[in-house]
């Protein structure tokens, strides 16, 4: 099946096949080389996904489409003050190769126009200018994705006819924009205008500004992500030109045009956009490439200033301890506990992209559900990442409330960094610091045992097989002979009792005291953990059901003391007293049934 998005730009391409507005751009002489009637679009996702139709492989050269990513790869090297001090950001409202400079300072007034990207190429980091253009190389290499490459001819083309630029690189000279021959950082600056590309390697590299600095294929970093909110906001005011308001109130995305007939357009965190067609306009955009973005804008309502989404959209299922308590088999005691208190323990899960609107809305519920709370469980797995901000108000209610004695604990976070990172970043000072759960069992584990104390539950021993919920309704003589045919073995902290995929183990373990946990491998070599036993729980009982391997692995959470009773033993005794075998089956088979139970409700409660 073809997607939806794929349907809808070849309708889009094919829409616009007849508009003919615009001539190909005739002041570099090798531009007017191209083929008015080529037009391709391109749309890349965050997570690479390309939808393309039409001439998008057909190579150009990127023209003043270079200059947000060498303004941009200046800002990494130099700094935001040490660029600002050479080149402002304010619209000028002038063509693209206006000759403006401030009056007070000398400066360009935006890194846009060919006066402020000249400046801004001067500035990239290197001792020469061949160091320099490598500088250039490299950084446009990030951002494409690729290996860069130059048309010789366009460039000699450009040099050649450059006499407009020459004079505004000798008036950046003498303002002190530029140290050193301005001639070198110019002949740069035609370079990387001469860059060759095509319609996908536009939207890649609007990709990468939309993700935050990062390619979307590659994963390399591209610019820090402190710099790409500096390069979108040039490029929403600035990036059109003259245009540029037009532009903002009409499409409403930060975006870039080049008189080689490409426009890149950037919605972010959600896509880049990559169009090509040479007409151009009286105000040197392609023609095409404006009425594709307007539509898009139109048609999916990715205007930056329209409403997005709704804050509410960040929270999703909300359920209790008590619809879905821990894998752990509770002492009676501990299970009569959770009975009554259980549904104040809250998971909350959130979705999506974390902005400050979303957590707001978040907290804000945290703080209705209070008063019945003991503690929040915030479930992460479904979030794509979380805002600097978003973060700093997350840790400030985890720690107000824990102040209240409410605890805030959050689970599956899984490692990733674009939500790791800014929680950890944005603690203050003398926060001792968040918890997190590799999955929610054991993040309501540690809230059930706040909840009601496992000091208390965990401190009982129990030293003989009577005291086993598995042995009930067994008479005391059968449960003695039974004992004595066991061994008693004490296991360390993380160490393995049984392995899964083991056969021809037939033993059966009762825990006199300490915390195991029951893992399921996973194809990826990781574990999931689907219980937690302790003191009067057994494991591996299973085998009087006929099983021969084990189909999970036990670990000792915390020093472990067992009675191990062999198979073979017990089957000694039932030979002799029947009774014994039929009083345990209907044990174990009360047993399933409750865990069947449990299973059931926790389905319930995430279905």
């Amino acid at each position: 099946m073809q997607s939806p998005i794929q349907t809808y730009l070849e309708e889009l391409h094919r829409s616009l096949l007849s508009l003919e507005v615009g001539a190909v751009a005739n002041y570099i002489p090798e531009l007017t080389k191209a083929d008015p009637a080529w037009f391709g679009i391109t749309l890349v996702t965050m997570d690479g996904v390309v939808y393309s139709v039409g001439d998008t492989a057909q190579a150009f050269t990127i023209q003043s489409i270079s200059k947000p990513f060498v303004y941009a790869t200046a800002l990494a090297d130099r700094g935001v003050d040490c660029v600002s001090a050479k080149v402002g950001v304010e619209p000028s409202g002038d063509a693209f190769n206006s000759i403006s400079l401030d009056p007070q300072s000398g400066a360009p007034f935006n890194p846009m126009i060919n006066a402020g990207a000249i400046a801004t190429t001067s500035l990239v980091a290197g001792d020469d200018s061949a160091r320099q253009w490598q500088r250039i190389e490299e950084s446009m290499a990030a951002f494409i994705g690729r290996k860069i490459s130059v048309d010789e001819s366009v460039y000699r083309s450009e040099s050649d006819t450059g006499f407009r630029n020459r004079a505004i690189a000798w008036m950046l000279k003498n303002f002190g924009i530029i140290d050193g021959n301005p001639m070198d950082s110019l002949e740069n600056y035609f370079k990387q205008c001469s860059i060759l590309v095509d319609c996908r390697d536009l939207a890649f590299m609007a990709a990468t500004l939309s993700n935050g600095g990062v390619h979307p294929v590659t994963r390399q970093r591209a610019l820090p992500s402190e710099h790409v909110e500096s390069v979108l906001s040039v490029m929403a005011t600035c990036g059109m030109y003259n245009y540029a308001g037009s532009w903002l109130f009409e499409v409403g995305m930060p975006a870039k045009s080049g008189v080689g007939g490409g426009i890149i357009a950037v919605l972010p965190g959600r896509f880049g956009i990559g169009v090509f067609s040479p007409r151009l306009d009286a105000k040197g955009n392609s023609a095409r490439g404006l009425e594709v973005c307007k539509r898009l804008s139109q048609d999916f309502g990715l205007h930056v200033f329209s409403r997005i989404g709704d804050p509410s959209m960040a929270l999703g299922r909300v359920y209790t301890g008590a619809d879905a308590p821990s894998r752990r088999q509770p002492s009676t005691e501990m299970r009569a506990d959770l009975m009554e208190q259980a549904h104040r323990i809250k998971y909350l899960c959130l979705h999506g992209y974390l902005a400050v609107d979303g957590v707001e809305y978040v907290i804000r519920k945290m703080i209705q559900m209070a008063p019945e709370a003991n503690s929040f469980i915030l479930d992460l797995h479904q979030i794509d990442g979380i805002s600097d901000c978003a973060a700093r108000l997350l840790n400030e209610a985890r720690v107000e409330f824990g102040r209240d004695g409410i605890a805030v604990v959050f689970s599956r976070i899984h490692a990733r960094q674009a939500i790791a990172q800014p929680l950890k970043k944005t603690m203050a000072k003398g926060d001792r610091g968040y918890l997190s759960f590799e999955d929610n069992d054991m993040a309501v584990e540690w809230c059930e045992n706040r909840l009601v104390g496992n000091a208390a539950h965990s401190a009982a021993s129990f030293s003989s097989l009577e005291s086993f919920m598995f042995f009930k309704g067994v008479p005391l003589a059968l449960v003695a002979q039974v004992e004595a045919t066991t061994t008693l073995r004490s296991y360390g902290p993380g160490e393995q009792i049984v392995t899964a995929g083991t056969a021809g183990d037939s033993r059966v373990f009762f825990i006199e005291s300490g915390q195991v946990s029951v893992l399921v491998p996973l194809d990826d070599g990781a574990h999931h953990r689907i219980a937690s036993l302790g003191p009067g729980m057994n494991f591996g009982e299973m085998l009087l059901l006929g099983q021969t391997t084990r189909s999970a692995t036990v670990c000792a959470d915390s020093h472990v003391r067992c009675r191990i009773l062999e198979s073979s033993e017990l089957e000694k005794i039932a030979a002799r007293e029947p009774q014994l075998k039929i009083i345990l089956l209907e044990n174990l088979g009360k047993d399933m049934a409750n865990t069947l139970r449990r299973a059931t409700q926790w389905i319930a409660a995430l279905a």
